[in-house]
Parts: C-alpha cells; structure tokens; sequence
C-alpha cells in the first residue's frame, strides 16, 4: 500500500502542533521548520527517514575504516545498541548515549537509530544474546533502564533529532513460536509468557520512549522465516497489539514496526515466487520454503503491514526491513531460476538466501551486505536500515567467559548438528567468532566480499 494518501492528515497534525519554544536563537529544524536551537521539538513527521542525514556511530566507523576495503562502507549509518543497563552511560570504554546524541549533533544528522534490548530474561529460545536482567526482573527493567534513557531522549539539547528507537528484537514472537504446544517450545519462554514480562516491558517502553516527541518507536517484527507461517502470522499480530497497549501505553506509540533485523532473510527472491508450482508441485511445499507464505522480506514486511493494520493498528504505520547482511552476492549467487525437474530443484537452485536452513541465524557464512540505508525504497517501507552494524558477531563459536550476561549458543558453532528450530541442519555458521556484539573481521570481510548491490 502506498503511503502518501496518509500524509495530508499528518501535515494537519503537524499544523496544529505548538513547538516549545523557550528562549534563545533560531535554528532550523531536520525538517525545515525552524525554533529555538536545542529548545524545540517539531511535530512528528510521516517517514522520519525523509530528506534527513542519519547518524554514522564514530565507534563502529573506526573499526570499519581499520578494515582492508572498510572505507567504502564506513561512512554508512548503523543502530547504536543499547543492551545492558552500563551502556547508557558508556560501558568498557564505548560511548554511552548522550555521547551518541552529542555526536550526532556535531555530524549535523537529523536521525538516530538505538535499539532496545534489555528484556527481563531476554531472547528466551537462544543463549549468544541473553541478557544481565532476570526474568523477573521488570521493576528493574523500568527504573534502571528506560526511565533513564527517556530522561536523555526528553533533553531539550537533542530535541531537533529524531530518535528512531527500534524496540526489543527477539522478543515478542517468542510467545508465539516458542511456548508450550509448539515442538520448539522452552521452558523459558513458557516462563516469560506466564509472568507476561516481555509485553509489559514492551508497553513500558512505548509508553515512556513515546511520550518523547521526537521519538518514533518501531517494534521489532521478527522476519519472514519466523512468523510468515499461518500459525504465526495473525498471532503474532495479536501479541504485538497486546503489548502496545500494555503499561498505560496505546498503539498512537507505535510509529511502525521492523523486520528482519540481525537477521540474513533476502530482500527480494527474484528466481521464485510463492505462487509458482514445478509438475503440480507448489513452491511451499519445497523443503526450502516449507509452507512458509513468503518467500523474501520485502512481500512479508508489506503483508505483515496490513495485518498489523487490521489488528488495530494505525494505518499510516511504516514498516523498517534490516538489510545489513541479507544481500547474498558473491559467486554463489544464483543467475537466474533452478531446474524445472522438481521443486526442491528449482527453488534451490535459484534462490539468494544460500543458507542450510531458514532458521539459521548465527553468523552465517556466505552473507553478503544488503541494500544500503535508503529512505522510502518501496510501499509502505519508510527505509533500509543497516540496524546490525555489519562486522559485529552474533555470538562466539565456542563458550567465552563474560561479565556481558551473554552465554554460549550452539548454534554459533559451525561443528553443531542443529535442533528443532532449524530442522536438525548444520549451524552454517562462521568459525572462531567472538560474543555477540564484538567486533568479527573475518566476518566483515566476508560481507564485504559478498555485498549485493556489490561495493
């Protein structure tokens, strides 16, 4: 769906918006109008993407231009994670948030991008990105850390930014894939279903981060290969309206929603459609696809846009797709479709997602960097994001001792055998990868080497 019909009611909203102006000099505004330098909050905007420079984080900038080749993709924008309680004010020598917003001031940007992430016993079904917080920890998760970061975020210095904090990755689906009555089901999100922690924790968030004007939240919306199924889909709809409305939040917190993000879906699968068939065989019924109804992120993300539209959600939400490591260039690119003889054959023979399965998601080798950050590239999509920063691992190979909550997950190690989720296939990840978060070279070569559009 296109979303300009929308924006005339936008442009009233924005016309009848007061900035709060107190004091001081003029200065214009990321979206032209102009107020008080560092005292002003224009209204919301329809897409905070359009016509705005976004933020380039310094930090991974340094690491990406150390890099043989890193200068051609150093300049990019990135998501600044927020993911334990110390990194708001700087942890093991990172910049903190302030820092970020500082910096981002001095660039002259009109966007920054934080992610969320720091759920009471946090990504549920994987152990690379657990958390510091337990599972019942959501005073904690409240006090210590969105009520900090929205006390920075409402400084009338960083008014003129627009924050784009994209809310809790991994969460919210886990109550629908991953609890009881489901073969992927654990104890732990049978847990954090029971004690309703993570659609409190995501209602507190909307509702805290969207009483910042300048804020637009987007939850995160898992991708394709987790919730394009039938059992999923609708429900995970109902999940998300659930939470955003939770903790005195409403959905008007919700500016939209992402997908995809450290994730490796490809964008677009232009070798195979969901609706074709090879000798009476549909494309679903390939091992690949496996019934899924949605072959790449790009048809989900809009699909997925109207069913969130439907579940109560407004309709002039806009949807982010990741697309820091879903290009799938490189040499084993497939040139065109695969071989009519059966369908196994012709989907796997033309598709640009070279993974074992769809449910790996740990470093995966042969990943290539995606569509660069973009604003508005296609309906209903308010931009590409590189929301991972591309080089930073998913998790270590191998059990690393850390004070970062982080544990050990199997299927970062390539020697692995697989489990339920990924139908007992190979891990397909990267050897000798650091903790989640760390920086990975070997890795950023490789999507470097592979980048599709190539560098």
């Amino acid at each position: 769906m296109n979303r300009g019909h929308h924006r005339s009611r936008t442009l009233l909203l924005a016309l009848a918006t007061t900035l709060a102006v107190s004091g001081g000099t003029a200065a214009a505004l990321p979206d032209g109008s102009t107020a008080t330098a560092g005292k002003a909050t224009a209204a919301r905007v329809d897409n905070p993407y359009a016509g705005a420079k976004v933020y380039v984080n310094p930090e991974w900038k340094a690491k990406a231009d150390a890099e043989p080749g890193g200068s051609r993709v150093s300049g990019r924008p990135t998501g600044v994670w927020l993911d334990r309680i110390a990194a708001i004010e700087g942890a093991g020598g990172k910049m903190g948030l302030r820092a970020h917003l500082d910096a981002a001031l001095r660039q002259g940007a009109g966007v920054v991008q934080l992610v969320i992430y720091n759920l009471p016993g946090r990504d549920c079904s994987a152990l690379a990105s657990n958390g510091e917080l337990g599972p019942t920890e959501i005073d904690r998760y409240k006090r210590d850390y969105i009520d900090p970061i929205a006390r920075i975020l409402a400084d009338s210095k960083y008014a003129g930014l627009r924050v784009v904090t994209t809310v809790e990755i991994d969460s919210l689906p886990n109550l629908v894939t991953n609890t009881s009555g489901r073969p992927t089901a654990t104890p732990e999100c049978d847990v954090m279903k029971a004690n309703g922690n993570y659609v409190k924790g995501v209602g507190y968030a909307l509702n805290k981060l969207g009483a910042v004007p300048n804020v637009y939240n987007y939850v995160d919306a898992g991708h394709h290969g987790w919730i394009g199924w039938d059992d999923n889909f609708a429900a995970s709809a109902q999940i998300f309206r659930q939470a955003a409305t939770a903790e005195g939040s409403t959905v008007d917190n919700v500016h939209g929603f992402i997908t995809n993000t450290a994730n490796y879906s490809a964008l677009k699968e232009e070798n195979f459609r969901i609706g074709d068939s090879v000798n009476g065989r549909s494309v679903r019924e390939s091992k690949w696809v496996d019934w899924n109804r949605y072959t790449d992120e790009l048809s989900f993300a809009q699909a997925f846009r109207d069913q969130l539209v439907s579940t109560g959600f407004r309709p002039d939400i806009g949807m982010l797709i990741d697309t820091s490591r879903n290009g799938w260039g490189g040499s084993a690119r497939p040139a065109g479709p695969g071989p009519a003889t059966d369908v196994d054959s012709y989907v796997n023979g033309g598709r640009y997602d070279r993974r074992i399965h769809v449910g790996n998601w740990c470093n995966q080798a042969g990943a290539g960097l995606g569509e660069r950050p973009q604003a508005a590239p296609a309906a209903g999509i308010d931009a590409y994001v590189w929301m991972k920063p591309p080089g930073e691992s998913d998790g270590a190979s191998r059990e690393i001792p850390n004070d970062e909550g982080k544990g050990f997950d199997r299927m970062c190690d390539p020697t692995y055998g697989g489990n339920v989720r990924n139908n007992y296939s190979k891990s397909g990840a990267l050897p000798d990868a650091p903790l989640s978060g760390h920086w990975f070279s070997a890795q950023f070569q490789e999507l470097m080497k592979n980048a599709h559009p190539k560098l």
